[in-house]
């Protein structure tokens, strides 16, 4: 059953009704709030409204918002819901169209309707904002990275069959007996690992449960986790989730290699676990066996866990993908996590897993129980079909998408961007630096509002934001007509300054 919360929250700004029409910001508004909140059982609405006074005295007949006795300026009143579906806040505020950015100033006046503090500094997801943007100002979308096109019919067929031979109650905790075969044997042909389905193989909710899966289940409070910046925006988030000391070591351009001596500087007998993306989102770096070697004797030395996050491990363009659970003496200490979605542009059916040995699948499967405890029947039977497939997939699927990859970046080197290269994923990061624009947020928003293509600024892949600001990333998981489409109108509005 779901229940509704009206919140009224009245605020004014401490700066003239001029400044209302300035951007946010260019003034901090004081809030002054109070709330009536009711609670309906009845309608699943997750939005009340609140009436907009505008240069009136507070009215004396509504006593919980009469704040002081004397009348107050430049009043509007909030409407805050919170989305059910995913359990956001959001916000608007229509007579400014500043909806989501207020959420910093307006979330900690909430009291008891705050979030948890180890969640406060995350926001809505960028990835999120930016579709947002894409769609009110009609903005092609190479920013998120999901296909504008479907997945193989093959796939979906063994769905639907699944579906009609009544596959559709929940399924074993840890996954369909016939899914966590194919993912073993996928497994071995890929690494040469001989793992056990029923011991070592967990199916989730897609990767990024498989990632908070293990973060949760095998990492304590206090506990240290390296992660290579920039990074995928779940790790941060989830170690947060788990109490972790988070230790940050980052790649820079332009070929994002590993640090070794920086590596080595910060690993120590504190250190529980490395988290490791290879090939790497945002920046499509594959980390060279040389640098998996020197992360394997680390951790081997300092008794150190890996969770090798390997979801593109099927876009490996330039050079091989190397599992770093293949590397001698490391298997014993890996968590190695995948899913469907990328491989086979099913991203919408969070299918994903992870392979560890007994005494960390543990842990996995003990916080995946009380997670989702179970992933969608009938699409665990597909994805079984779909890993085993002929290598004759995987191989088109790399020349389908080298042909973008060549699009996109001929096309961003025309537009003159500073393209860095991408080994692998279907992301390539570039320099926006000469365009003129103060960071990568205030050239994405440019980008999406003036030109009418969308971007991620990567600054938010970072611990300190300052490092990633002069970068942004593109995605070439569209058809191609799009991809054409996106340069071309980078090519006649936008100009180098």
């Amino acid at each position: 059953m779901r229940i509704s919360q009206a919140i009224r929250c009245t605020w004014t700004p401490q700066y003239s009704n001029e400044m209302l029409k300035q951007p946010l910001k260019s003034f901090k508004p004081y809030i002054l709030r109070t709330f009536s909140t009711s609670i309906s059982r009845k309608y699943p609405s997750p939005m009340a409204t609140a009436s907009t006074q505008i240069d009136e005295a507070v009215s004396t007949q509504d006593k919980s918002t009469q704040i002081v006795p004397k009348p107050i300026q430049h009043i509007r009143s909030l409407e805050l819901y919170q989305e059910a579906n995913i359990g956001r806040l959001a916000i608007c505020c229509s007579c400014l169209d500043l909806e989501l950015s207020l959420l910093p100033w307006v979330i900690p006046s909430l009291g008891k309707f705050e979030v948890a503090k180890r969640l406060e500094k995350f926001k809505t997801t960028i990835f999120t904002q930016m579709s947002m943007l894409a769609i009110k100002h009609g903005a092609i979308n190479l920013g998120q990275g999901f296909p504008n096109f479907d997945g193989p019919d093959f796939v979906k067929e063994a769905a639907i069959q699944s579906i009609k031979e009544g596959k559709n109650q929940y399924a074993r905790g840890y996954g369909v007996p016939d899914l966590n075969s194919a993912v073993a044997a996928r497994f071995k042909k890929d690494s040469g690992l001989d793992v056990d389905p029923e011991k070592e193989v967990t199916v989730t909710s897609g990767c990024t449960e498989a990632i908070a899966a293990t973060m949760l289940g095998l990492i304590n409070p206090g506990d240290e986790v390296i992660l290579f910046a920039p990074f995928y925006d779940s790790y941060e988030a989830t170690l947060s989730m788990a109490g972790a000391k988070i230790k940050g070591i980052t790649l820079r351009p332009p070929d994002f290699s590993l640090p070794i001596e920086e590596l080595k500087s910060a690993v120590s007998k504190n250190t529980r676990a490395i988290l490791l993306n290879t090939p790497h989102n945002p920046t499509g770096k594959m980390f060279t066996r040389e640098e998996l070697n020197v992360i394997a004797s680390l951790c081997i030395e300092n008794d150190v866990l890996v969770f090798a996050d390997e979801v593109y491990d099927k876009l490996a363009f330039e050079m091989e993908h190397i599992s770093i659970a293949s590397l001698p003496g490391m298997y014993e200490r890996t968590v190695t996590m995948n899913s469907l979605g990328k491989t086979f542009s099913l991203t919408g059916w969070k299918i994903g897993w992870a392979i560890a040995p007994p005494h960390l699948t543990w842990g996995v499967r003990q916080a995946h129980s009380y997670l989702t405890f179970a992933t969608s029947t009938p699409m665990q039977y597909a994805s079984a079909t779909a890993l085993r497939t002929p290598d004759s997939y995987y191989e088109e699927l790399k020349r389908d998408y080298s042909a973008k990859k060549a699009i996109l970046v001929e096309g961003l080197k025309a537009v003159g961007f500073t393209v860095y290269p991408s080994s692998g994923t279907y992301f390539v990061v570039v320099d926006h630096t000469p365009f003129g624009l103060d960071n990568d947020i205030a050239f994405c928003e440019y980008l999406i509002k003036e030109v009418g293509v969308v971007a991620i600024p990567t600054s938010v892949f970072y611990l300190n934001p300052e490092e990633g600001k002069n970068l942004v990333r593109f995605t070439f998981c569209k058809d191609e007509d799009t991809l054409r489409s996106a340069v071309q109108r980078m090519k006649e509005k936008l100009s180098k300054k």
